[in-house]
């Protein structure tokens, strides 16, 4: 059923899992490789259920130890940390130590309590990852859809890391795929109840809180995404520009909101991909104290 279903999806793409009654996320890592790193599983940042996290440890470890903290999407109500071994594969093939947390998720939770811990996940990272060979002072925080907005307002809104304990000069870097950076949560009935609870509808998006001393950030948006428009990507973009901060929208022109993950799955890396793209923005990031002037793109 996995070869059915990887053959399937090259020869037709995304659409053509639901037809052949495949599960999206098992196609993705029925061809992950299962070498050169090793997965630690289930460890607590918290109390909660799930608040638990993944470790995905490299072989071959990038000298500077950066760690890829990665949040999934799933529209705040759905997810596993464990369908995304495809992408903890991904970024530890490069070299570097990954993390994946499960976060709590609506009707059990309201925002903020998802983005809440998503700060414990990585306040976890700043005190325990050096024992697994990662450098708590070269954070790279990333996401997808739901999960990039969490990874957003984590980089831009500093109280969360603040209340905390992790500095912002440990955020080296922002990696946000499909992020609903811009939209109001509150304008939309499939949203509306999850955002409801927020005592400043203003810090629902991850927009109103971009600084001069924000990380660099790389944005990709697939040009066919119909369930998150790409002008979050752009817009939250300019807006960093604007203030001084390195940032890149990089539009991918053939990906809609699923391919886009599709293309960091070992099965279905060509030799320009986004993941190419990202590992180039993360050895570009600065050493602590260093700024890289913002340009356009």
């Amino acid at each position: 059923m996995r070869l059915r279903c990887l053959r399937h999806l090259a020869a037709l793409g995304v659409a053509a899992i639901a037809a052949a009654g495949c599960s999206p996320l098992s196609v993705l890592n029925a061809g992950v490789p299962a070498d050169g790193y090793t997965v630690e599983t289930d460890i607590a940042f918290g109390a909660a259920e799930r608040q638990r996290l993944d470790l995905y440890l490299p072989a071959d470890p990038a000298p500077d130890g950066t760690v890829v903290v990665f949040f999934y999407g799933g529209s705040w109500k759905r997810g596993d940390r464990g369908d995304y071994r495809f992408m903890g594969e991904a970024f530890a093939s490069r070299g570097y130590v990954t993390v994946i947390p499960d976060y709590r998720l609506y009707p059990q939770v309201t925002f903020p309590a998802f983005v809440e811990d998503g700060a414990d996940a990585v306040a976890w990272v700043r005190r325990r990852i050096a024992r697994h060979g990662g450098n708590p002072d070269r954070i790279v925080l990333a996401g997808h859809s739901a999960g990039a907005h969490i990874a957003a307002l984590l980089a831009l809104d500093r109280r969360y890391l603040d209340d905390v304990g992790v500095p912002p000069s440990a955020v080296r870097g922002l990696i946000g795929l499909a992020g609903p950076y811009a939209f109001d949560p509150l304008r939309y009935g499939s949203t509306r109840p999850i955002f409801a609870a927020a005592t400043d509808p203003f810090a629902t998006r991850p927009i109103n809180f971009v600084r001069p001393d924000a990380p660099p950030a790389l944005l990709l948006h697939g040009g066919r995404d119909t369930v998150v428009r790409p002008v979050n990507s752009e817009s939250l973009a300019r807006a960093l520009r604007a203030s001084g901060v390195p940032a890149r929208h990089v539009p991918i022109p053939d990906a809609g909101y699923i391919r886009i993950l599709l293309n960091f799955a070992a099965p279905f890396r060509g030799a320009d991909t986004p993941l190419r793209t990202a590992v180039e923005f993360i050895r570009g990031l600065p050493d602590a104290g260093a700024r890289i002037e913002a340009r356009d793109g």
